[in-house]
């Protein structure tokens, strides 16, 4: 019989070196043996293939129902509040550049004329706004 410790000691020790290891983790993601987008890219077969068999398996239903609501809940209050502002905050610039070509269509929309409250001419506005959106993501592919 092969000897290892008590999963609760591991998870302990697991627990409570890692979160040490941040220098390593940063120094692991500026200088990557490997080029990060290259090597994406080149297992893209591979990634298809395993969507195909997790679908089939049904990987994805499987994994909602294991974890369930409070295990979701439990993550995003306790680790996704605290890097909520920060991670917005990082995230302004790359925000700007993605929503710039959306705020530009429409900037140049001409909207129909605006009727009553609840008329159903209202939508056609709707419309022209939605026919801006779907133009920018179709040109960016």
């Amino acid at each position: 019989m092969a000897e290892i410790r008590a999963v609760d000691w591991i998870a302990k020790k697991w627990a409570t070196v890692t979160p040490q290891r941040s220098p390593d983790y940063e120094a692991g993601v500026r200088d990557p043996r490997r080029d990060w987008q290259r090597s994406t890219l080149a297992g893209t077969e591979a990634y298809k293939s395993g969507i195909q068999a997790a679908i089939g398996k049904g990987s994805f239903e499987k994994g909602v129902a294991k974890a369930g609501t409070g295990r979701w809940q439990d993550g995003a209050v306790n680790k996704g509040v605290a890097r909520w502002g920060p991670g917005v905050a990082l995230a302004q610039s790359a925000f700007e550049r993605g929503f710039a070509p959306y705020q530009a269509a429409i900037k140049g929309v001409n909207l129909p004329p605006r009727y009553a409250r609840r008329d159903p001419r209202n939508l056609l506005r709707v419309n022209a706004v939605v026919a801006a959106m779907v133009k920018v993501k179709e040109a960016q592919g």
